[in-house]
């Protein structure tokens, strides 16, 4: 499971096995969440995160967009 980030207690890393479209999962504490990253940021699911961590995860997927789809390219393609 390669890291993309971490801040703010907030894991983004993708799955070995992943698939497209674009997507970051993003772990904090004991919930995690999956934002597509192409194009809009995309809240795809969540388990287990509070409303105000979604917000949070959402708001450090769009700060970090494009290192996001540049580190996925680099694990992926």
């Amino acid at each position: 499971m390669p890291t993309v980030f971490k801040k703010d207690g907030f894991r983004f890393f993708f799955y070995s096995n992943d698939h497209h479209p674009i997507h970051v999962h993003v772990r904090h504490g004991d919930g995690e969440a999956v934002f597509v990253v192409e194009g809009d940021i995309v809240l795809r699911e969540s388990v287990g995160m509070k409303t105000s961590e979604i917000a949070k995860a959402e708001f450090l997927a769009a700060e970090n967009q494009q290192l996001i789809i540049q580190k996925w390219h680099e694990y992926f393609d």
